[in-house]
């Protein structure tokens, strides 16, 4: 089957990315999407957005390449569409519950048809033609409780809960989407996956329990769920539950604790540091009693030790300071604000929701973060007293280092789509102090 591969130019903020090339998982998007889709696939073309579709006739599957999907979405969806033997396009429900409370929200690449809301993701039996018929997919949403939110801040929502779906399937159009693909539609999903298939497989169970016993460890410590790669050192006094995987030259020291992360390659991390429900990308590094809680760290990045992370997304190769703190309920109770896929600040549909560092970024120790603010790619930022609580997105324009002597020596790595590969330093100094819109 030929798959066509409809190319999104659409560059995320603050990432100044397209959606295709941030990691999920702890693996490229388009990886992802290729490996999901290799059992059905044996050639492929790539379109441009809004490229008419070459004559084809033979069959093929076509979508857009900001979606994030899973096999067993890719199966049910391929199941329905050949069961009808006609075009057919992926859609969804708004009684969904998994797609209204997580995909929805913030999102700018569904296409709202009658009550249905219809995704970027045709299958074509007999080549391309005009019409497609909608097929609706269940996500076959779980409710998944986390923890008691108080009411003077829940905003009318005193229970922090998530529609956690068997099957996975959102548009990457904003940095909260690619929380929601790491921890809610990746790591809640793996765990639940994990519970529902000893619920109904009692042979997956007892060789579990076989295989503790066998190796002298708790359920969740053994090696059915704690899958370790090559050439790593695990402090015994480390504390690791599974469902976990980790990867190859990794090294976790004493007091570290984890549970339920997704460990890449060449990660060192140190002693104390705790980890829930996180994914750390290759070649991190974090020192002692780091702290992350359903985060997202993405390749070659560091978080110093004493900071603590919370539903946060960072972006590759970027610092961020000791003793730095991202906060993430507003102390009022109104509804929390992030970009859309248009840039518009709109309500996130979470109680609780952390912030979203960039690429390439470098932020000072004692820094604050409040809820939802995003630090565009390539900024540095220097605690001092003027700037050490950020109450607002930060754009490459007002980055600190625009003021030192020796700001040539961090490079523009990702400018905004349409700037060029990179922006001088002539360009960025005659052009610091131009506005920029916040709507905060």
């Amino acid at each position: 089957m030929l798959k066509i591969i409809i190319q999104d130019p659409h560059y995320l903020n603050p990432f100044n990315e397209r959606a295709r090339d941030l990691r999920i998982q702890n693996k490229p998007l388009w990886l992802i999407q290729r490996d999901v889709l290799a059992p059905y696939i044996d050639q492929e073309l790539e379109l441009s957005l809004g490229e008419p579709f070459p004559n084809i006739e033979q069959p093929c599957l076509a979508y857009r390449d900001n979606l994030y999907f899973d096999s067993a979405f890719i199966k049910a969806f391929l199941v329905a569409a050949k069961r009808i033997n006609g075009p057919c396009r992926a859609a969804f429900s708004a009684n969904d519950s998994a797609f209204r409370e997580h995909a929805l929200p913030l999102s700018t690449s569904y296409t709202l048809q009658d009550d249905l809301y219809l995704a970027d993701l045709w299958y074509y039996p007999h080549g391309i033609v005009d019409d497609c018929e909608p097929v609706i997919i269940d996500m076959m949403a779980h409710e998944v409780g986390s923890y008691h939110v108080p009411p003077f801040i829940s905003f009318g929502r005193q229970d922090l809960i998530f529609q956690v779906p068997i099957r996975s399937m959102l548009a990457i159009d904003s940095w909260v989407h690619v929380f929601v693909a790491d921890v809610v539609f990746g790591l809640f999903k793996r765990g639940l996956r994990f519970e529902e298939q000893l619920k109904r497989d009692p042979l997956y169970k007892l060789r579990i329990l076989s295989k503790a016993l066998y190796e002298g460890k708790q359920v969740l410590e053994c090696s059915e769920l704690v899958k370790v790669g090559r050439n790593c050192t695990i402090d015994p006094r480390a504390v690791i539950h599974g469902p976990t995987t980790i990867g190859d030259n990794v090294t976790i020291n004493a007091g570290a604790i984890i549970e339920n992360c997704i460990i890449g390659d060449n990660i060192n991390i140190s002693q104390d540091c705790q980890l829930m429900l996180s994914v750390v990308g290759d070649g991190s590094f974090l020192p002692f009693r780091a702290s992350l809680f359903m985060s997202t760290f993405m390749e070659n990045s560091m978080v110093a030790q004493n900071t603590c992370l919370q539903m946060c997304v960072v972006g590759r190769n970027s610092f961020i300071g000791a003793g730095s703190t991202f906060t993430d309920f507003n102390l009022l109770p109104t509804p929390i604000h992030a970009r859309d896929g248009n840039d518009v600040l709109k309500v996130a549909n979470r109680p609780i929701l952390g912030g979203c560092v960039g690429h390439n970024c470098r932020l000072g120790s004692g820094m604050i973060i409040f809820p939802a603010r995003t630090i565009e790619s390539d900024v540095v930022l220097l605690a001092s007293r003027e700037r050490r609580v950020i109450e607002k997105d930060v754009p490459y324009e007002e980055s600190d280092h625009h003021h030192l002597p020796y700001a040539g020596l961090h490079t523009r790595l990702y400018p905004r789509n349409g700037y060029g590969e990179f922006q001088s330093w002539n360009f960025v100094q005659e052009n610091v102090t131009s506005n920029f819109e916040d709507t905060r």
